[in-house]
């Protein structure tokens, strides 16, 4: 991320979210230009900032910055249009940014602490992975749901949320909007999701350990997962996270498959290649970097893992900025309530079924 990396599709100016904004040609060579992709990065920045700020004024703080901040950047974008002189820095930040934080995010999943003491919740992840994504699909298909935006859903509620639906995304060639409003989608309900467990959590005979588990195995994101499980104590919360962990190191496995089955499936367009995703990479050598380094021969406090974990946050939250704004709510106003009552429908099985099992 910190180098360039394409999106799998190539920029298309002309789609619906974009129709209304020509191009601006791209020439960092001169000062106008570097001063606009600046500017572009700073109006992401601002968003996400003010963001931030909403999400800590009382019924908002349960939805977090990220949605707080996609659901400005759609605001604006509904209201105000999309500020095409700045596009070449708010592009910067939805793409390149973007795979800056999911490799910053592997530095949340300890590798050793998953095959140690995990690895037996891996069954239960990989099931609960194929579970999501198979019935998503096929509540989708039965409601003439959107594909693509349907896919995203099915991955973000199996795997971790926005970050599973960021890696994918450019791998099942999905458009920026579909994107946005994906992670939009996910980080709202999983929220719902989260507060209802917690309010559930006293009227189930379920001890800690076992409530930690299904948090960890159901919920949507890991911020979800901390939420719920945070009441049941630590050992609720140690279980929750581990079994999140493992669903987390799927995401990587998940992703080459994905690929190889866009491929040989034949559902790229003409002249639309995949590019192989080396953020996936990144975010693996983080993870063995933070598992295994960090702590380990370069001592570091607890201090320093909060404020990786503030800016990675932070960094996610700004490229979601630039992708919000290039949702264009008049055209999804139809096409994203059917996946979301796919992936509500999911969601609520899986609550289910995975309760039944712990």
């Amino acid at each position: 991320m910190a180098t360039q990396i394409k999106n799998s599709v190539p920029l298309n100016e002309s789609n619906e979210s974009n129709a209304s904004v020509q191009p601006a040609k791209n020439n960092k060579s001169t000062p106008a230009s570097f001063s606009l992709w600046i500017a572009g990065i700073a109006f992401t920045f601002f968003i996400a900032l003010t963001g931030y700020g909403l999400a800590k004024i009382p019924g908002f703080q349960q939805v977090g910055p990220l949605a707080c901040s996609i659901l400005i950047a759609v605001a604006y974008r509904h209201f105000r249009g999309y500020p095409g002189a700045l596009r070449s820095g708010i592009q910067f930040s939805a793409k390149r940014l973007l795979r800056l934080a999911i490799i910053l995010y592997g530095l949340k999943l300890n590798i050793d602490v998953v095959l140690n003491q995990g690895l037996g919740l891996l069954i239960y992840d990989a099931g609960v992975i194929i579970f999501a994504i198979a019935v998503t699909m096929l509540i989708a298909k039965w409601l003439k749901a959107d594909t693509s935006l349907s896919l995203m859903l099915g991955v973000g509620t199996g795997v971790c949320g926005a970050a599973a639906i960021a890696a994918v995304s450019p791998i099942i060639a999905a458009k920026d909007e579909d994107t946005a409003i994906g992670v939009g989608m996910i980080a709202l309900v999983g929220t719902l999701f989260a507060i209802s467990y917690t309010i559930l959590r006293p009227f189930l005979p379920l001890s800690p350990v076992e409530y930690g588990m299904w948090s960890g195995i159901s919920l949507h994101e890991i911020a979800h997962v901390a939420l719920a499980a945070a009441p049941a104590g630590q050992d609720g919360l140690a279980i929750a996270l581990l079994a999140k962990l493992g669903r987390v190191l799927l995401l990587v496995p998940l992703c080459f498959i994905l690929m190889v089955w866009m491929k040989r499936s034949g559902k790229l367009q003409s002249g639309t290649k995949i590019e192989f995703p080396w953020f996936l990479i990144g975010f693996l050598a983080m993870s063995v970097f933070g598992s295994y380094v960090l702590g380990t021969y370069i001592p570091v406090s607890e201090a320093f893992h909060s404020g990786v974990a503030n800016i990675t946050t932070f960094v996610l939250t700004m490229a979601m900025v630039g992708l919000g704004l290039n949702v264009d709510l008049r055209a999804l106003r139809t096409k994203a309530a059917r996946p979301l009552i796919a992936m509500s429908i999911t969601s609520i099985l899986l609550s289910v079924l995975s309760l039944a099992f712990v």
